[in-house]
């Protein structure tokens, strides 16, 4: 039986929100912690598809595809267009990333995910996108389809379920205000190792003082904490631990009691393919971040970590975190 790929309309909400209510309990199912479904899930989703479709005026595009056979929705896609963070170049404007939650039934005709792929990149790219990304859980059955259509890893995100409390540890501390340029010194670093890594980090001309005016205003939020690494006086690193937010969640899931690390670095991770003295500096400073998520509550965290840095990824996995997610760039 054909297919065929259109963009959806607010006469399809009914289909497309049945269909990811059945796409985010796939998720819960295989992880009840980390993908917990909101109470309110579908009353969440239809809103926000609602509201994406009526808004003329939206804060970044986004679209939905529609995969029909036989009179009836088979499958989806949700893509954005992704805001540039304001610390890298974004030469090539915003990327075009195609979300995590699309959904295929698994009645859908052979073929219906690629051609949904196919689409969505055609879309993304009439739309201005000169990048693709494209987002999955570890080794799920998306995973397998980006793999297939010349994808290729970009950035991990690993949990841990479960987290520990931890005792102080001699050299880490809270930040200070006075602690803002060298923590800037520290990101700049991380900064460049990113860059040589990939180009798709490139570094903005004013990374740095935009970089110290967000973490000035870090110090003064109160839903998050700001710690350093020193040995002897010397400054190591800085980490960041704070409440987990909706754009790495589908609409569908509650992501209260989840914590969330994305600014980072020690000089254990210096080369980006072996740990200095085992790491065990950096982890002290990482326990630490993560002790103060469970003292907020949080009982799972979600750590970025670029998919070429081999010394992070194995102080993550030394301390029991797990990929969970991965952003995907067309090659």
């Amino acid at each position: 039986m054909s297919v065929t790929i259109r963009p959806a309309e607010l006469l399809d909400l009914k289909p497309m929100v049945d269909l990811l209510v059945l796409d985010a309990k796939q998720r819960a199912a295989e992880n009840p912690t980390l993908w917990k479904l909101a109470p309110d899930a579908q009353d969440k989703i239809t809103s926000s598809i609602q509201t994406a479709m009526e808004n003329e005026n939206p804060p970044f595009r986004q679209q939905w595809l529609l995969a029909e056979s036989g009179g009836e929705i088979v499958g989806l896609t949700h893509s954005i267009l992704l805001p540039v963070p304001p610390i890298y170049a974004g030469e090539f404007g915003a990327p075009g990333l195609i979300m995590e939650d699309c959904f295929v039934v698994d009645a859908a005709p052979d073929g219906t995910a690629q051609s949904l792929l196919e689409a969505a990149e055609a879309d993304l790219v009439k739309a201005g996108a000169k990048v693709l990304l494209a987002s999955s859980i570890a080794e799920g059955a998306w995973a397998t389809e980006y793999s297939a259509q010349n994808y290729e890893p970009l950035t991990l995100y690993f949990a841990k379920i479960g987290l520990t409390a931890s005792a102080g540890f001699k050299g880490v501390r809270q930040a200070t205000e006075s602690d803002v340029p060298a923590i800037v010194a520290s990101s700049a670093d991380n900064r460049q190792i990113l860059n040589d890594l990939h180009s798709f980090w490139k570094p903005h001309p004013e990374a740095d003082t935009r970089f110290g005016n967000w973490m000035s205003r870090s110090l003064t939020l109160p839903d998050r904490d700001m710690f350093v690494s020193e040995t002897e006086g010397v400054f190591r690193g800085y980490a960041v631990s704070q409440p987990a937010t909706a754009l790495h969640f589908p609409i569908a899931h509650d992501v209260s009691g989840i914590g969330f690390m994305d600014d980072y670095f020690h000089t254990d991770f210096e080369s980006h393919d072996a740990l200095r003295e085992n790491g065990t500096a950096a982890s002290a400073l990482f326990r630490t971040a993560e002790s103060a998520l469970k003292s907020r509550g949080n009982n799972a965290a979600l750590i970025v970590c670029p998919a070429a840095w081999s010394s992070k990824i194995s102080l993550l996995q030394n301390e029991g975190y797990e990929p969970a997610i991965v952003w995907y760039i067309k090659r």
